[in-house]
């Protein structure tokens, strides 16, 4: 049950034949009166005889009745309570209850207070209704709504107990407003998939994630298709910004603009420069030792499993500013790795980017310049360009993911220990969409690795094993059970290779985070290993390999000799 306070208003009136009225896109069906404060209200909905002024009327007695110099000037009160889309249809009597203990909720019309505001409730559809009322009391005084939003949402929290709605995760007031009934009619009738709100929001993000300055920021938010127009003062300073959707035009055929504070609270103009000025002027994070001849995306994922993977113990500590600034940064990356993916990845990528966004904000304040090296990652990743699915890009992607799921996992804990239910709520739906982006993205590098594990001799496998068990001796039994194994092996070849001490780095891999908690040891280990052999430099020059015979052939050894893992260099 999802309540909205509107605007306060001046014209009863108007609000009513609004309520009655075939509504903005001819979506009112039999709109009529549920509820009111006296049984005997007008509906103009249901009686022939009724008409809107005499509804009008009613509610305005009291109103009418003060002197002119003291009527307030905008007394019309207007709420609309709305089911979510899978809650059953409720009855007329069902949505007079919730209408009732509403207003009592609010203020507006207290249990037993015979001199309160008058109201009346009125359905149009079948999911929500509409409850208008006058802010002036029988008895001449106003009402006290001190915090009627906030009362209104917890009364619809026990709305949704008692007649066994949907739940929905109690607010903070930190989230971004929602689309209305009128916007989500005109993005069907437009044939969008989203409201212009949510497009514009999602884009407006999008080109956010990285940019380094404003002009960078509005140069690609016009890279995006979107219009944008700027708010400059007598100096010609830029003061705010407006954003359109081309093509979507009001009544009098003007665009439909958006300002950035009416998208989401964090992408107002002043709100943009505080994040903005925690990269400018910066250090540029460590360098990445990586292989020279990797390609820039295959780099630039190295580079934010880096910075995720050291934002995750600043989101374990005691510092919540710098935790939460991490939050932020963290969903500047995963909007760059959406906009450089291909294919079905990109997809649910963009979904998870979508999904945490909501969980990228609280009221708890965010030190800004913690998260400058998540957000110059961003900024390399996008500049990047896209990455294929194969081979290192598709590895790296893997690897980024994998670290980012550990991330969006965490930041939901991380809500969740907070009271923060809709950012935790958020948050574990970005995790199952990067679950599955995951998921598609390490098949094909896992199996590539696998395939070269099983190819190993015995003695190299031995070999890997006896290191494993000495490392692990709590974890090897379980390893070797696992269908991972043989890849955990490979990968520690490829560091032998490469001249690694495999010991030395399965130790730090081990070291870095938990492992006790994860599905399969072994994909993780992979991750961490091939991530340290990539950022480390070698123990010492990597011995030369004498190649060895197989009768392994096909589509797998054929991966495999393409797996992207660090090869011995020649002397």
């Amino acid at each position: 049950m999802i309540p909205s306070i509107h605007k306060r208003g001046s014209e009863t009136i108007g609000l009513i034949r609004y309520l009655y009225g075939p509504g903005t896109h001819e979506e009112h069906i039999d709109p009529h009166l549920v509820a009111a404060f006296d049984p005997l209200t007008p509906d103009p909905g249901r009686d022939p005889n009724a008409t809107y002024e005499q509804l009008q009327r009613l509610l305005d007695q009291p109103v009418n009745a003060l002197p002119k110099n003291r009527r307030p000037d905008k007394h019309v009160w207007h709420i609309s309570m709305r089911a979510s889309p899978e809650d059953p249809v409720l009855s007329d009597e069902d949505w007079a209850a919730i209408a009732s203990r509403t207003v009592a909720a609010t203020g507006i019309a207290p249990d037993g207070d015979e001199q309160a505001c008058r109201w009346a409730a009125v359905r149009h559809a079948d999911d929500h209704i509409h409850i208008i009322a006058t802010l002036v009391r029988d008895d001449g005084r106003r009402p006290r709504l001190h915090n009627e939003a906030r009362r209104a949402q917890t009364e619809a929290r026990r709305i949704e107990a008692d007649y066994g709605l949907r739940r929905i995760a109690p607010g903070d007031g930190t989230a971004a407003k929602r689309p209305t009934s009128a916007e989500r009619h005109k993005a069907k009738r437009r044939g969008q998939d989203t409201t212009s709100r949510e497009l514009l929001r999602e884009r407006v993000h999008r080109a956010l994630s990285g940019a380094m300055n404003e002009a960078e920021f509005f140069d690609r938010l016009a890279a995006e298709g979107v219009r944008v127009k700027k708010r400059t003062a007598p100096s010609g300073d830029v003061l705010g910004y407006s954003v359109a959707v081309v093509g979507d035009r009001n009544k009098d055929n003007e665009p439909v603009w958006f300002s950035g504070s009416k998208l989401a609270p964090d992408l107002s103009l002043p709100r943009i420069r505080k994040r903005l000025a925690a990269t400018t002027d910066m250090p540029e994070p460590p360098a990445i030792l990586g292989r020279s001849g990797a390609s820039a995306p295959v780099r630039a994922r190295h580079v934010a499993a880096e910075v995720t993977d050291s934002a995750l113990a600043l989101m374990a500590s005691d510092d919540e500013s710098a935790a939460a600034a991490q939050l932020i940064g963290v969903g500047e990356v995963l909007d760059a790795l959406a906009q450089t993916s291909l294919g079905p990845t990109q997809t649910e990528l963009q979904e998870a980017a979508r999904h945490f966004e909501r969980a990228t904000r609280s009221h708890i304040r965010a030190q800004n310049e913690e998260m400058y090296a998540l957000r110059r990652a961003a900024n390399q990743i996008v500049h990047s360009g896209p990455a294929l699915g194969r081979g290192r890009d598709g590895t790296a992607t893997a690897l980024v993911l994998d670290v980012m799921l550990l991330a969006v996992i965490a930041a939901a804990r991380w809500h969740a220990a907070r009271g923060h239910a809709q950012q935790a709520e958020a948050a574990q739906q970005a995790a199952d969409r990067l679950r599955t982006a995951y998921q598609a993205t390490a098949a094909g590098p896992l199996v590539a690795m696998r395939a070269y594990g099983q190819r190993l001799p015995a003695s190299a496998r031995s070999r890997h094993a006896a290191t494993i068990r000495a490392v692990l001796p709590h974890l090897a039994d379980r390893l070797q059970a696992e269908p991972g194994r043989d890849a955990l092996t490979a990968v520690l070849d490829q560091a032998e290779r490469a001249g690694h001490d495999t010991a030395a780095l399965l130790t730090k891999a081990a070291e870095q985070h938990k492992l006790g908690s994860a599905e399969l040891i072994s994909d993780v280990l992979v991750w961490r290993l091939h991530h340290l052999g990539y950022v480390t430099p070698p123990a010492s020059v990597p011995r030369p390999q004498r190649p060895h015979s197989s009768p392994a052939t096909g589509p797998a050894a054929a991966a495999a000799a393409r797996l992207e893992a660090p090869r011995p260099r020649r002397r």
